[in-house]
């Protein structure tokens, strides 16, 4: 067997902040803390996190009062955020900064009086968070069919933004039917979908084509790891996503097989290790690491954050 290792792959600047964000809140105030959902979307991460005692929380009202409460990195509604200050909690925001971005363009254009398509996915926590911005002014549509059906009428003051995780691809076709169906439509200035989502697109679909089976490590309510495992059945090759080697059946593979691996933005360099650690030992794999794209994007701590640390 050989191994086509994706890189990049895993972690990105933004899941990397979050969780040094929710490991120095643990080591500096213990682990009787506090997440708004998931920190990222990966039950390895969030597994490991319960493991020492922190709660994840889907209401507000599940917190205590003046309890610590970490934002996660798909961010929250102006709404969360008064819930939280009704309940004097200390909050601490680790949203990814370039979902931040989108919150941001939303409430721009809501203000200028454009009313806003998202393109993203009903029910993500990221497209929750963004379309609470602006309810008002905000229409969500996932699919080409769905702007046929949008009610404005030609000459609409319109702007489209669009969740960070999504399919370059499948944007692209409801960005091309939106500009058909609404010339005058308003861009981002700066697209966003993030960097770390295309680059791993990129290496799938410039890898999947070498290879004969493609695992994709990352938990199955991670929009960017679907992304992948959807991209290599696009080219008809059987496609897994797992959270880890305990979830791998043998019938998978054949002896002879080329196998690309890669990673979702949310999941560890672990759990990547791991699988390889099997299909070595199972099959006498041998690893080739493919760089597509180099990456080099950090994002700094929350700020509130950073004081706390100065003050202690």
């Amino acid at each position: 067997m050989k191994i086509l290792l994706a890189n990049p792959r895993g972690f990105c600047a933004g899941v990397n902040m979050a969780i040094q964000c929710l490991e120095e809140c643990v080591q500096m105030f213990g682990p009787e803390i506090y997440v708004y959902h998931e920190i990222v979307h990966n039950k390895y991460v969030v597994d490991r996190f319960t493991q020492q005692g922190v709660q994840f929380v889907n209401a507000v009202e599940d917190v205590p009062e003046g309890a610590i409460l970490l934002y996660s990195a798909h961010g929250v509604s102006p709404e969360i955020r008064q819930q939280s200050r009704n309940r004097n909690l200390r909050t601490i925001d680790a949203t990814c900064p370039l979902v931040t971005k989108v919150h941001m363009e939303a409430i721009k254009y809501a203000r200028g009086g454009y009313h806003i398509v998202l393109i993203g996915h009903e029910g993500h926590d990221e497209v929750i968070g963004t379309m609470g911005e602006a309810p008002e002014s905000i229409t969500l549509v996932d699919s080409p069919e769905e702007v046929d059906k949008l009610p404005f009428p030609g000459d609409a003051k319109l702007a489209y933004l669009t969740q960070t995780t999504l399919s370059v691809e499948e944007a692209s076709r409801i960005i091309q039917r939106l500009k058909e169906r609404f010339p005058q439509i308003e861009s981002p200035p700066k697209e966003d979908i993030c960097y770390a989502t295309t680059n791993r697109q990129h290496a799938v679909s410039a890898l999947t084509p070498q290879v004969d089976v493609v695992l994709v490590l990352g938990s199955q309510n991670s929009s960017n790891s679907q992304r992948l495992k959807e991209l290599a059945a696009a080219v008809q090759k059987p496609a897994y996503l797992i959270d880890g080697a305990a979830e791998i059946q043998m019938e998978w593979f054949r002896p002879t097989d080329a196998v690309l691996i890669t990673a979702g933005a949310s999941a560890p360099e672990v759990v990547v290790q791991g699988v390889l650690d099997l299909l070595r030992a199972a099959f006498q794999a041998t690893v080739e690491e493919v760089v597509t794209r180099e990456e080099h994007v950090t994002f700094p701590l929350p700020r509130e954050l950073r004081q706390l640390q100065r003050q202690s």
